[in-house]
């Protein structure tokens, strides 16, 4: 199974939505260009800039033109009210009016988290959605399992983006090593690529489609955007394990040789 992880759009409306919206049309495009297609795409939260309900209108006005299941996770520059309002009840949150849920695909089970915390940039997925979270990978051991969320639960060495972290990372481990068929945690919001070891799997942050941020890892220097590739992350789930490719968007070129 082929699944697409495209990470933190930004999509906005005005006088600054030209850009957003571009990337993640590129990003889209790209996607249905790969042969096999993937079977669906996922995009692992800030899929708005600020939230707002016109916003979501513009997001549901892109991804509803593709023909590939598009599922939807919130991030801290969402809100979960009008992201329900706006997709509640279609396959973009699996028919559900919960922005956690999963999709029994035929060869992998694909989790979406909310770690959505109102208030401030960090995220929290809390215990009730963690004991459901059990219970799903609990239900159908026998297929690969891949979750995702925004907020990455480990700290990665960039002080900025480790401050606004996933709080309760302790307490996902937990539940993931409980059920070693989950084999990726596909995360965004540090708006770029970024790999690591978590609870007995591996973890994979996805770039932006929209902006990069910089490679900031010590405190006196401010983190800030930078001008570089953007990409989405390809997952390939088979053998009971996943590979994963990055495939860039913005400075991809066509084939010159072949190998």
């Amino acid at each position: 199974m082929l699944i697409a992880q495209l990470s933190d759009p930004h999509v906005t409306t005005g006088p600054l939505a030209a850009e957003p919206a571009a990337g993640l049309h590129r990003a889209l495009g790209t996607v249905l260009a790969l042969r096999p297609r993937p079977e669906c795409v996922v995009i692992t939260g800030d899929l708005t800039g600020h939230g707002r309900p016109d916003e979501y209108l513009a997001l549901r006005e892109i991804v509803g033109r593709v023909p590939l299941p598009v599922h939807l996770a919130t991030g801290n520059h969402d809100d979960r009210e009008s992201l329900l309002d706006t997709f509640g009840g279609t396959p973009h949150l699996a028919g559900g009016f919960s922005a956690h849920y999963h999709v029994d695909h035929p060869d992998a089970t694909l989790v979406v988290l909310d770690s959505l915390a109102p208030g401030g940039s960090g995220g929290r997925l809390g215990d009730e959605q963690l004991d459901w979270l059990d219970g799903v990978l609990a239900g159908r051991p026998e297929a690969p399992a891949v979750v995702c969320l925004h907020h990455p639960p480990v700290a990665v060495g960039v002080p900025a983006a480790d401050a606004i972290r996933l709080a309760d990372a302790d307490a996902l481990a937990a539940v993931l090593g409980r059920h070693p068929h989950v084999v990726r945690v596909a995360a965004g919001h540090l708006h770029r690529p970024v790999t690591s070891a978590f609870a007995g799997t591996v973890l994979t942050t996805a770039p932006s489609t929209w902006v990069q941020a910089s490679l900031t890892m010590s405190d006196e220097d401010e983190i800030g955007w930078v001008a570089e590739p953007t990409a989405f992350l390809l997952h390939r789930v088979a053998d009971g394990g996943c590979v994963t490719h990055t495939v860039q968007v913005s400075h991809a070129a066509g084939r010159t040789s072949w190998a």
